[in-house]
């Protein structure tokens, strides 16, 4: 039996709510609660009932827990803000135990590469996007879950890298950000076009071709949309005199606390 969404977005609420030390931003958290105000909206009712009926649905569900939730979510600098309601100790055992860890301290800094996440982040939209694996995440609730989980664990550190939202931040310059975020629009790209071309529908549960072709545009467009504006205001910034040489710099951020 899977969590409901609203039970997640409420946990990833208080968190946040309960994590918040001295000054903030005002719009990074309205731009935090906006995205898991949009998770809850796709994921449930009447948009869930739409995305079981009809592909450009589910599709379009998938746009937004991909391109519209992660930016938005980390834009708010979540990480460790929400880590600081847990007890002290508990921090200090999980925490420490984390930054000793030679391994893991190897795997996050190889994830968390712009090409590494990319790369992820793609293989789960393809794979999801087999046609078996498709449909049986379709009938089955607990496989749909794990098919959201496979979309936004993987955008959130694509995205968390290239926002530089700590501890996960790509120290990169702004146009190679840029570069990345253009890349990430690739793959949708291909499952437009296989999805615009295919001479019958791909998925058993979906029957209807033109439903198919418009699930089609969504990926095509709205699905770039996000990555386009990003590239864009990269690229702006690369252009910017005297950044386009220097390393992004480093805002001072006293809300983000130790891990420990």
């Amino acid at each position: 039996m899977s969590l409901p969404p609203v039970l997640v977005c409420a946990v990833a609420v208080a968190l946040y709510a309960l994590g918040r030390r001295g000054r903030t931003r005002l719009w990074r958290e309205v731009s935090f609660y906006s995205g898991v105000l949009l998770a809850f909206a796709v994921l449930e009712p009447p948009f869930d009932d739409w995305a079981d009926k009809w592909l450009s649905a589910h599709m379009s569900q998938h746009i937004v827990l991909m391109t519209v939730v992660p930016p938005l979510v980390v834009l708010g600098r979540p990480w460790p803000r929400m880590w600081l309601p847990f007890p002290l100790s508990a921090r200090r055992v999980v925490g420490g135990g984390l930054s000793r860890s030679a391994a893991f301290r190897r795997s996050a800094g190889f994830v968390k590469r712009p090409p590494v996440a990319l790369v992820v982040q793609s293989a789960a939209v393809g794979i999801w996007h087999v046609p078996q694996l498709y449909d049986a995440a379709a009938r089955s609730e607990s496989i749909h879950v794990l098919e959201h989980v496979c979309f936004v664990a993987p955008a959130l550190v694509f995205w968390g890298a290239l926002l530089d939202a700590p501890p996960v931040r790509a120290r990169i310059d702004h146009l190679h950000r840029a570069i990345w975020f253009t890349a990430a629009m690739i793959p949708s790209w291909i499952l437009a076009v296989m999805l615009a071309f295919a001479s019958a529908p791909l998925y058993a549960v979906y029957p209807s071709m033109t439903d198919q072709q418009v699930a089609a545009g969504v990926m095509w467009v709205p699905g770039s949309l996000a990555y386009f504006i990003a590239a864009l205001a990269a690229f702006y910034r690369w252009l910017e005199p005297g950044v386009a040489d220097a390393s992004p710099p480093v805002e001072p951020r006293p809300e983000e606390l130790s891990w420990a």
